[in-house]
């Protein structure tokens, strides 16, 4: 009478591997592809596989300003948020003339408004930024601003 043998699960296949691959390391270092051939690190049907998150990527300071520097010249969009704009114009509004006239404001003067507030910002910024550039600096700061003001002949601050 022949005796059988019990079937090896494929836990104990993967812990097999595992030993196997602990010995092999201790004694010489194997290269990725001999790992590879023996089938080290294949996995089996019933591993346990994990999956690890996608690396991030990094990219050197600077890069990703420059693509937004550009992305942002293509654009005609506004860069202001629409609603807090009108917010701030209804303010500044009722600040100035006061709440008892109750003003109200069509949604096309609004866009007007901050089409002409985005213009004049973004040509301030320009000349700011000149400003910095031959100071030979890089950061704009608030002397330039003034600068730029005083030069166009506004008031400055």
């Amino acid at each position: 009478m022949a005796r059988l043998q019990p079937r090896e699960s494929t836990s104990t296949s993967a812990q097999e591997r595992q030993r196997q691959l602990q010995r092999s390391r201790a004694t010489s270092s194997t290269s990725a592809a001999a790992a590879r051939r023996t089938g080290l690190y294949r996995n089996e049907p019933g591993d346990v596989v994990t999956s690890r998150a996608p690396v991030r990527r990094r990219y050197r300071p600077g890069n990703k300003a420059l693509r937004e520097i550009r992305q942002f010249q293509k654009s005609t969009d506004l860069l202001i948020r629409k609603l807090p704009f009108a917010r701030l114009v209804k303010e500044i509004a009722e600040n100035s003339i006061g709440v008892d006239y109750g003003i109200r404001w069509q949604s096309h003067a609004i866009m007007a408004l901050q089409e002409a507030s985005e213009a004049f910002l973004i040509h301030l910024l320009e000349d700011t930024n000149l400003c910095a550039i031959h100071a030979k600096r890089v950061t704009i700061m608030q002397k330039d601003i003034q600068l730029a003001r005083r030069l166009r002949g506004q008031d400055y601050i």
